[in-house]
């Protein structure tokens, strides 16, 4: 008796209850699916561009069966175990097993520890667990946005769901040679021990991964985009600096902001109303008592050359005017048991269904209606998270639960209920502001925040390993507030610093934004509305002293001046989904030194950045990699690469280096 069979170019094991693909799904590339239910699901997930049909070689044998697609081969033993190789013979990836049904394999024994543990639960779905063997010199970059100093994830534990400033996008690239995507939206677990690699699905129908060989980051990098999608190209106004604070409570004090601006001549390129600009949530649309004519402010501010981004939330008041309505005809989540209720904040509030397209169309045409038939280009989608949820995977909807986090499927179909509006409409170049994604979400103009951080500089070490991280996983697009959100007083001296830290680093971030919840706090305006709310202390570039103000006066300057090559970096972003921003072993593979340097990044091929990530530095080391020569930006000193070098970081300087003579 055969356990395998081949397909259409698909090898298929089956063995017990388990029915087990690996399908060739790109060059050098394999999708791995497996599943105990009688039929394998057809969903693909953040696999929705099809690959081109890819020749493979499939032999079978009595004991064993291999696939080969280009690089990449696989091979899978009588009894099920899967092994991953290279065009060398190398072992990439290896099932970690531990039974007896073969007792001449290495693997015998009496533990009985499956690789592909399928546990049922109720209602029908698995708790899934697939353990792999870890090499224990493996280094692992990606999986999106954790708040943690760690770029190098060899050890961590990382759980997979969306949260306030978490982002899970579960592809990684190894330093073997291999790009892994956890290709299954359920809530989880990624686990990169030193003696298994585990990735856990809580609640789920079927295993689903896509596994890709390649010689370089750069091209493992590309091969994901090619299997998921490239972000659009960015407008030409969105590589310049925006100008945004918790919150601006009326139109005249933003347009106040936009003219200072101007009549400083200061760049900048957008300005952000956040939330509680509107009557009662779900309502989406601008209060008239303190935004009275939006037309003409969005005029003025297009006269002014800013462009308008504006906070959209996905909650829905009981007491707003589209509350009923949206609830008869089902647009919203539901609960599993007891009120439904998911924030109370302003308000007894629930999230639109953005897993149903006609909620989706709905939400879009009332924003379409009240924002971007007004020329608002740029959309802020805050609070994509819903706490306390969970995905019902038999009908593709959100339910209310206790103490369960949201499928993480969700940001990236909120950012899709904007996308596909804005493309109806015939523009192309779309950004959409979240703070949660998913692997995928970057084809709907995904622009990722790392959310409500803490300013202080423990935190802007976190941003920085986020954003290479998050790079990595497939998200080109990313942006921190600057100065961080929750705390600092802009009248204080060490924030101060912390300050001009952070503007220095976000003026070589993919996006340049100001934001923060800054001190102290102005009282309420009134009761009702958007008055209810507090707003912030000022957060504009020359709030935090004359001489702090000089020198980050400098820095948008130079942000405005590297435009043309920040066209170019993202030009690559749309094109191959190259990252913005990414670890020195991206353009440097080849340099070992490289895959260790944890601190610094390159900002394109040419720019390497080393920020400043402690208070009171006055000076700090960098590597300069590969053999070429590196220049000093500020001072025009030449350096050769493959060395480290000292450098000094008065407070008006961040180290920055250009290479192979590029000018800026």
């Amino acid at each position: 008796m055969s356990f395998f069979r081949e397909e259409d170019g698909c090898l298929k094991f089956h063995f017990d209850a388990e029915e087990l693909w690996v399908q060739p799904w790109g060059k050098n590339s394999f999708r791995v699916r497996a599943t105990k239910q009688a039929e394998m699901p057809e969903e693909c997930w953040a696999l929705t561009m099809q690959p081109e049909k890819i020749d493979t070689e499939i032999h079978i044998e009595e004991n064993y069966a291999t696939i080969r697609s280009g690089k990449l081969s696989a091979r899978i033993s009588k009894y099920g175990k899967l092994t991953f190789y290279n065009e060398k013979g190398e072992v990439l990836l290896d099932e970690y097993l531990r039974n007896r049904l073969d007792v001449f394999a290495d693997y015998c024994s009496a533990l009985e520890v499956e690789a592909r543990e399928f546990k049922p639960i109720i209602g029908g779905d698995y708790q899934l667990t697939m353990r792999f063997v870890s090499n224990p010199e493996e280094k692992i970059y990606g999986m999106g946005q954790y708040q943690q100093p760690y770029l190098n994830l060899k050890g961590t534990d990382l759980e997979l769901a969306q949260r306030n400033s978490q982002a899970s996008v579960p592809f990684y690239i190894s330093s073997l040679g291999y790009g892994f995507l956890w290709n299954n939206p359920a809530v989880g677990r990624a686990v990169f021990g030193k003696n298994i690699t585990s990735f856990e699905a809580f609640s789920t129908k079927a295993l689903d991964y896509w596994i890709t060989a390649e010689d370089t980051p750069a091209k493992i990098e590309e091969a994901y985009a090619g299997v998921t999608g490239t972000v659009p190209m960015m407008p030409d106004y969105a590589m310049g600096f925006w100008q945004c604070k918790l919150r601006y409570q009326t139109q005249e004090e933003l347009l106040e902001v936009a003219r200072e601006y101007k009549r400083r001549n200061l760049p900048i390129s957008v300005i952000v109303i956040d939330y509680f600009h509107w009557p009662m949530q779900g309502d989406w649309r601008f209060d008239p008592k303190y935004w009275p004519d939006p037309d003409a402010m969005i005029k003025e501010l297009q006269e002014m050359g800013i462009e308008l981004m504006v906070s959209i939330w996905p909650t829905v008041d009981y007491r707003s005017e589209n509350f009923e309505e949206m609830r008869d005809r089902g647009y919203l989540i539901r609960t599993e048991r007891g009120f439904r209720i998911v924030m109370d904040f302003q308000g007894n509030t629930v999230h639109y269904d953005a897993t149903n397209p006609k909620a989706r169309e709905y939400v879009w045409e009332k924003a379409k209606k009240n924002y971007y038939d007004k020329g608002v280009k740029v959309f802020w989608l805050d609070e994509a998270e819903p706490e306390y949820s969970v995905y019902d995977f038999e009908n593709y909807r959100y339910h209310m639960g206790p103490n369960v986090q949201i499928g993480n499927i969700y940001p990236a179909l909120y950012a899709k209920t904007f996308f596909d509006g804005m493309k109806a409409e015939g523009q192309e170049n779309i950004i959409n502001l979240l703070r949660c994604a998913w692997a995928g979400s970057q084809k709907y103009g995904a622009l990722v925040w790392s959310g409500d951080i803490h300013s202080s500089f423990a935190s802007l070490r976190n941003q920085l390993a986020a954003g290479l991280n998050m790079g990595i996983a497939g998200i080109p697009w990313w942006t921190t507030d600057i100065g961080g959100f929750h705390g600092g007083d802009p009248k204080n001296p060490e924030f101060r610093e912390l300050l001009v830290r952070w503007f220095e680093y976000g003026t070589f971030c993919p996006v340049m934004r100001l934001h923060g919840y800054r001190e102290p706090l102005k009282e309420p305006m009134g009761k009702e509305g958007g008055a209810a709310c507090v707003s912030g202390a000022d957060n504009e570039v020359w709030s935090f002293g004359d001489e702090n103000y000089e020198i980050l006066k400098k820095y948008l300057e130079l942000r405005e001046h590297m435009k043309p090559y920040i066209t170019e970096l993202m030009e690559a972003a749309h094109t191959k989904g190259t990252p913005v921003m990414r670890p020195l072993f991206y353009d440097f593979p080849q340099d070992g030194q490289a895959w260790n340097v944890e601190d610094q990044y390159m900002f394109g091929a040419d720019v390497l950045v080393a920020p400043v990530l402690y208070g009171g530095m006055s000076e700090r080391t960098v590597y300069l990699p590969g053999d070429g020569e590196w220049k000093n930006y500020w001072t025009g000193e030449t350096f050769q690469g493959g060395m480290t070098i000292t450098v000094k970081t008065p407070l008006a300087e961040l180290p920055v280096f250009v290479r192979n003579g590029r000018e800026l």
